[in-house]
C-alpha cells in the first residue's frame, strides 16, 4: 500500500503504517514490545521514525481510519484490528 499522497507519506512508506505503529507503541507505551523488530530493517526505520516526529499525530489519526484488512497485511504478526486500536490508543498518550 502507497502512502504517498498523505502529508511525509514517503517517509510512512519506507516505514509502513504497521510497523510505524508498532514501534511508536514500544517507544511510547510498553517497551516489551518487539514486533517491530521482525524486519531486518529496522534500524533504518528508527531513523526515519526520529527524523519525522512532525508528522506522527497527523499519521496515528489517518490510520485509524484505514482498512483493517489493508493493515492485516503486514509481516510482524499484529491484526489489522489491533494496529488500529494501538494508533487510537496512541492519539491519547
Amino acid at each position: 500500500m502507497s502512502y504517498e499522497l498523505l502529508d511525509g507519506g514517503v517517509y510512512l512508506n519506507t516505514m509502513g503504517a504497521v510497523w510505524f505503529v508498532s514501534y511508536s507503541w514500544y517507544d511510547k507505551v510498553d517497551v516489551t514490545h518487539t514486533n517491530w523488530r521482525k524486519v531486518s530493517t529496522y534500524n533504518n526505520r528508527i531513523s526515519v521514525y526520529r527524523r519525522t516526529l512532525s508528522y506522527h499525530t497527523y499519521w496515528l489519526r489517518q490510520i485509524v481510519s484505514m482498512s483493517e484488512n489493508n493493515l492485516n497485511k503486514n509481516t510482524i504478526g499484529i491484526s489489522g484490528r489491533r494496529i488500529i486500536e494501538m494508533a487510537s490508543a496512541l492519539l491519547t498518550v
